[in-house]
């Protein structure tokens, strides 16, 4: 069977659908070590490269995988540092054929909830702006904001000549000089929630993502620990999705 490289690419992990093309476009891409085109028919047995590095892309149907991850603050989203700093990729466990995908990212400081998958349609898809998935956070800040000022988190205040605001904004408490809401937003643009609460004058002291769509970071899963999501789980990140699982 045979598909379009873009799709065939994506679907492996590779970047979306749209930064295919553009790397097809820069000449990055070779099949069988002549440049790809786009919309270039492959079945995936081709030897296939990215700026002459070896892409895993077969026709083999193989069954995704799809894990959580509590992450820690001295990780950082990414597949190379040029600081040398821990990835996260280097606490996930190893697979063969197949690449793991970080659907969305945290900054190197923000902990909590990060899912990983094997299949790139169902990444991007999740990470796609028009899909609006709420992105749940637990925020500590220092100081007690009054509630003039988180009004305007909720209402909207312009970041980049962009609007931006929490869908969901709670108080659950705190002591001292610290407090602790839960916030929550459908968009993932960089540093978005600690930009929010430095735009009223408040520092985020700690920050960690506890639920993103349907999935929620479980009390019992440790820092620094990853688990497979069951399968009703997979099924509800595929109906948010809207795409067809490939698993």
């Amino acid at each position: 069977m045979t598909n379009r490289i873009h799709k065939k690419l994506a679907a492996a992990g590779y970047g979306s659908r749209r930064k295919i093309e553009k790397l097809i476009r820069e000449g990055r891409i070779t099949v069988n070590d002549k440049v790809a085109k786009l919309g270039e028919q492959i079945n995936g047995n081709e030897k296939i490269k990215l700026d002459g590095k070896l892409l895993f892309c077969n026709s083999k149907k193989k069954i995704n995988q799809h894990i959580i991850y509590n992450k820690p603050n001295n990780e950082i989203t990414s597949r190379y540092d040029p600081k040398g700093r821990k990835l996260v990729f280097d606490s996930l466990p190893s697979i063969k054929n197949a690449r793991w995908v970080s659907v969305g990212r945290l900054d190197f400081s923000t902990t909590g909830l990060l899912i990983f998958t094997t299949d790139g349609d169902l990444a991007n898809k999740l990470m796609h702006p028009s899909t609006e998935i709420l992105r749940k956070y637990a925020v500590r800040v220092h100081g007690s904001p009054s509630h003039s000022l988180l009004r305007k988190l909720t209402s909207g205040i312009l970041l980049e000549d962009k609007l931006a605001r929490f869908d969901v904004l709670e108080s659950v408490g705190g002591s001292g000089v610290n407090r602790w809401f839960r916030v929550g937003l459908k968009e993932g643009r960089n540093r978005e929630v600690r930009r929010l609460w430095n735009e009223i004058g408040f520092d985020v002291t700690r920050l960690i993502r506890i639920s993103y769509g349907p999935i929620q970071l479980p009390r019992r899963l440790k820092i620094g620990k990853y688990e497979t999501l069951s399968v009703d789980q997979v099924n509800s990140l595929y109906e948010i999705s809207k795409i067809k699982p490939s698993h």
